[in-house]
């Protein structure tokens, strides 16, 4: 997909819709972030059978983001209970013109008719699943993206993070706010274009689709820029001569 499709999605209304029995919980961060490059993700919604224990993993996630879980009992054991109930809702509100695209959550090839047919209306759909996803499903999404490099990218931001300076064991301030560069490098990964940098402005908008409740107040400092250049050690800052502050993560 080019740049300036990309671009043109940025303000669109999102509905991400996640098979609970196909998906990793430990992962919906990322996959936000995902989803969050083409639009911002308005409909949030788990499906499930919750009575399981294996919807555990979920249920603490879920609140943190949002999340509106819904109930589908198995009716046979083995068999995916989410399929129906998911497909079913996704019509209705592809059909109440809500939302301007769909991310479909799962690695199960029986959503691959839902996303031809999302297709069909001219709306866009992007997927997320493993990469044991069958191809016919991959094929049918405008984007698909594979959770084996969410995990990748989650294990380098980590590393990243942990290296302590100058060879020092780093000593946590007990005044010190929760550190802001993983939800910074998140709002990054959604604001980079193809040559690597963000706009700063882009990244704004990110941080308030990641955390309505962002602001750099909270760290001490009046804008957004100012809080930037405080961490120039995971951040690299340019000030464009055509104005505009513009980041890039350090390598």
């Amino acid at each position: 997909m080019t740049e300036e499709k990309i671009q043109s999605l940025v303000r669109n209304k999102i509905a991400m819709l996640i098979d609970g029995d196909n998906a990793q919980a430990g992962l919906l961060s990322q996959m936000l972030v995902e989803a969050g490059r083409y639009g911002q993700v308005t409909v949030r919604r788990i499906y499930g059978d919750w009575t399981t224990t294996s919807m555990n993993s979920w249920k603490e996630t879920l609140n943190f983001h949002a999340f509106q879980p819904i109930q589908q009992f198995r009716y046979t054991i083995g068999k995916n209970a989410t399929d129906s109930a998911m497909i079913i809702d996704a019509m209705d509100i592809l059909h109440a013109s809500v939302v301007d695209g769909f991310c479909l959550v799962s690695s199960d090839s029986d959503y691959t008719r839902l996303a031809t047919r999302i297709r069909e209306t001219g709306i866009f759909v992007m997927g997320i699943g493993e990469k044991k996803t069958p191809k016919p499903f991959v094929n049918a999404c405008d984007v698909f993206v594979y959770t084996e490099n969410l995990v990748t990218e989650k294990k380098t931001v980590t590393k990243q993070q942990s290296k302590p300076k100058d060879g020092t064991k780093k000593v946590k301030d007990e005044k010190e706010e929760v550190d802001p560069v993983p939800l910074l490098t998140q709002a990054f990964e959604m604001a980079v274009q193809q040559d690597g940098w963000a706009s700063l402005a882009n990244m704004g908008n990110a941080l308030y689709q990641l955390d309505p409740g962002f602001d750099p107040r909270t760290y001490g400092h009046k804008q957004l820029s100012k809080m930037m250049m405080k961490f120039k050690d995971q951040f690299e800052i340019h000030e464009k001569d055509t104005g505009g502050f513009f980041v890039k993560i350090r390598e």
